[in-house]
């Protein structure tokens, strides 16, 4: 896996193979973790990419696990990655955000927002066991998630209904003033994360040094399994 692109803190930092942060990507540990994650792209991806396009929902694809790579090699430094799973967060929390930023179009909004968020805690809960690399997923979850508010909203009802017009609907802008705010707010927030994250990263230094429980989001240690192999 190491020779075909697997993420890896050392080849990442001290090699200078920076491209490993987006190869493992494409990377799975077996049939199994290639086809789960198949299932969860076809189901998650192909609403998203009908309702706006291929073009953003492949940004929402790529950036998450590039920046889910990023979390992890911060944070892990011993075992290898791989897998899609950090850009599949991305997606959800960019559905997330979605629903935040558009959350006047939706109806029965209070359902599919108690649906989703039980189905991102039950994937992050499961991120806490052996062998799973949480760091990817949360990063990749917070980056769809800045993401979303960027690339999602949605314009105003008015907008839609008669032909993006602003004299005709009465509106004077396209978008609400919260949709504005979250859209400026995300990209800074993402922006001063990622190149702090990238400085951090290539200055090769841990991670767990700033955060000395961080390391418990990717694994809590019980009696029936040991995660010193995990860190």
């Amino acid at each position: 896996m190491k020779k075909l692109g697997a993420l890896e803190w050392t080849k990442v930092v001290i090699n200078h193979q920076g491209w490993r942060l987006i190869t493992c990507i494409w990377l799975h540990a077996g049939v199994i973790h290639l086809l789960a994650n198949m299932l969860s792209l076809i189901f998650i991806g192909i609403r998203l990419e009908q309702q706006f396009g291929f073009v953003r929902i492949g940004i929402l694809y790529l950036v998450p696990g590039f920046s889910g790579s990023v979390l992890s090699s911060l944070f892990i430094h011993n075992n290898i990655s791989v897998g899609a799973s950090g850009a599949l967060f991305g997606l959800l929390g960019a559905m997330l955000s979605e629903l935040i930023t558009n959350w006047t179009i939706y109806t029965n909004k209070a359902s599919a927002l108690l649906t989703l968020v039980v189905i991102i805690v039950i994937n992050l809960a499961i991120g806490i066991l052996p062998h799973v690399d949480n760091f990817t997923h949360i990063g990749g979850f917070l980056t769809g998630f800045l993401l979303g508010f960027i690339l999602l909203p949605r314009p105003q009802l008015g907008w839609l209904e008669h032909g993006n017009s602003p004299v005709r609907t009465g509106l004077k802008s396209k978008y609400k003033p919260h949709q504005y705010v979250l859209w400026v707010a995300s990209i800074v927030l993402l922006v001063v994360g990622l190149a702090v994250a990238l400085v951090v990263l290539f200055r090769e230094e841990d991670g767990n040094e700033y955060c000395t429980w961080c390391h418990y989001l990717s694994c809590v240690p019980t009696s029936r399994w040991d995660c010193n192999q995990n860190n």
